[in-house]
């Protein structure tokens, strides 16, 4: 993981987990090193309790979030068998599996340019936050290739109206498309306001319930695609055993009682 990939803790109790792509030199393009280091990272996040890790921000060192695959590692492609191009293209579909699965909300803190496997970071990622002069594509098309490792979670997220009219030219497009289409949900001007947007999502997270949290992100993947009465069924499941939870029952008793629930309290002494 060193020399590509930084992981730190910020907040209460360590309780944030910063996630950096660190290979500016090549705008954090990725390689298998990158690709590994994301999920062995994301498998390490995905094993921690929900009191320990609240939220996970992905970001990028110098000038670029994430700039797609690395040359590199493409000229290097050129001589590997079509069995092994597939081998790798299944390592690339893990890491963003992992990042995707996440228990933990995913924010993705957004600059400079955002192309082919930096699109895939963004999409399986819960909340985008980008930088307004920020350049996105799905560029793939541009060296004879598709976004294809990517593509699930690319049309999950914009829908495939916007995917049929971007993935065949690999066009560059700006944040406020982005922004459009859902791949980006906030866009602010300058890396200060973007830290600034970053540090607010982040609070708000800290002021939800820590399962709560959780299971809010994992049941929009439970219901996707349910027909109507299964998806009531696990709805009120989940619901009840919410409610009568210790966390459930502290954060309706706080509410009744006018307070911060014991959670948003400890945070807020804290920090």
């Amino acid at each position: 993981m060193a020399g590509v990939l930084r992981l730190e803790r910020f907040g209460p109790d360590g309780v944030v987990a910063r996630v950096t792509l660190a290979r500016p030199e090549v705008h954090n393009a990725l390689d298998p090193a990158l690709i590994e280091a994301l999920q062995r990272t994301f498998d390490a996040l995905a094993r921690e309790p929900a009191e320990a890790l609240r939220a996970v921000v992905l970001d990028g060192d110098g000038p670029s979030f994430c700039a797609g695959a690395d040359i590199g590692w493409m000229r290097a492609s050129l001589e590997l068998d079509r069995e092994t191009n597939e081998q790798e293209a299944m390592r690339l579909a893990e890491m963003f599996n992992a990042v995707d699965t996440c228990p933990a909300p995913v924010i993705a803190r957004v600059h400079g340019a955002a192309l082919a496997g930096g699109m895939g970071l963004c999409a399986v990622s819960d909340l985008v936050i980008a930088e307004a002069g920020t350049r996105f594509g799905f560029t793939e098309t541009k060296v004879g290739i598709v976004p294809g490792t990517i593509a699930p979670f690319v049309v999950a997220r914009i829908g495939e109206t916007h995917a049929r009219a971007l993935f065949p030219s690999g066009r560059r497009f700006d944040a406020l498309r982005a922004l459009r289409i859902g791949l980006v949900h906030e866009v602010v001007e300058g890396e200060a306001a973007l830290d600034a947007a970053v540090d607010a999502a982040v609070a708000e997270l800290l002021s939800a319930g820590p399962n709560a949290a959780r299971a809010a992100k994992a049941l929009v993947r439970e219901v996707r695609g349910l027909p109507p009465d299964p998806a009531a069924r696990q709805t009120a499941r989940l619901t009840a055993t919410l409610r009568v939870s210790s966390e459930g029952q502290e954060g309706l008793r706080a509410f009744l009682e006018k307070r911060p629930p014991a959670w948003k309290r400890r945070a807020d002494e804290m920090t």
